[in-house]
């Protein structure tokens, strides 16, 4: 039997939208990915995955996406991205293995002053229309700040669905460390933006990655991508289109601005139809 793995990465409030809006065109086409084996999300594809195995029909996940009525209130940011960008770099050129490079990063967030958990815990919580861990197989991603090392969280590890999903969209520097149980979690994409290696094993693996600026990783998606297929894989990427790179230039650039999602959704949803008959062909 053949499996399938859908991967969705990291990519802020832009990529949210475009992620969900992708689904969904591939859905109106006829190619309806959320039967997968297996949904992985890592940061924004946390929050997409959380949604998508909600149960929801497509028509209502993606109305919470653009409808000014079921919108989610978010918190509004403009980072200093150059001097972040700057800061986690330099902790990546200091050297060392990966998890010290990680715990360099676990370090800086936890050193930032930013809202409380509590206060970012509400706007996550908005965003899922169901809080509890779904019956179909998720695995969401984080990093732990103090000992460097990559989380998966699922059904079976303990860990909130809400608290799961916060962490791993817990961008160093711009949002709070979580809690969960006694550790403390930063964002998964800072190991890798989709984290598509966990998927290794499955046949057929579609991954949809938002490109944005990425943070200084430890796997790159090229990285990862070329080890599924050396391990056998079918492996399919859909990233921004040139519509959709020029979309969030026009709208400033940040991923973070909540104004994104609803434009990344509405040009995520063209871009799904575009897609669908490659992805029909290979999804099967």
């Amino acid at each position: 039997m053949t499996t399938r793995a859908l991967v969705l990465g990291g990519g802020g409030l832009a990529g949210i939208g475009w992620e969900m809006g992708v689904l969904v065109g591939l859905a109106e086409a006829g190619v309806d990915v959320r039967k997968a084996d297996l949904i992985i999300g890592t940061s924004a594809g946390a929050n997409v995955a959380a949604q998508v195995c909600s149960g929801l029909p497509w028509e209502d996940l993606l109305a919470r996406q653009s409808d000014p009525a079921l919108l989610a209130t978010e918190l509004t940011v403009q980072p200093d991205f150059e001097k972040m960008i700057e800061d986690l770099t330099g902790v990546v050129k200091a050297g060392g293995s990966s998890r010290k490079i990680l715990q360099g990063i676990g370090a800086l967030a936890l050193a930032t002053e930013t809202v409380t958990e509590d206060v970012r815990r509400k706007v996550i919580a908005a965003r899922l229309p169901v809080h509890e861990w779904p019956e179909c197989r998720l695995e969401i991603t984080a990093v732990d700040a103090v000992s460097g090392t990559r989380a998966v969280f699922g059904c079976a590890s303990d860990a909130d669905l809400i608290d799961a999903v916060a962490a791993s969209s817990a961008v160093p520097c711009v949002w709070p460390p979580v809690t969960i149980r006694k550790g403390r979690y930063i964002d998964g994409g800072c190991y890798s933006l989709a984290n598509a290696d966990l998927a290794v094993g499955f046949d057929k693996i579609l991954v949809l990655q938002p490109d944005v600026p990425p943070f200084p990783l430890v796997q790159t998606l090229n990285e990862q991508v070329e080890y599924l297929r050396r391990e056998g894989a079918v492996v399919e990427v859909i990233t921004f289109n040139d519509a959709m790179k020029a979309a969030l230039a026009s709208s400033g650039g940040n991923a973070l601005d909540p104004a994104t999602r609803a434009v990344g959704a509405r040009m995520g949803q063209e871009q799904g139809g575009l897609e669908a008959e490659r992805i029909g062909a290979f999804w099967g």
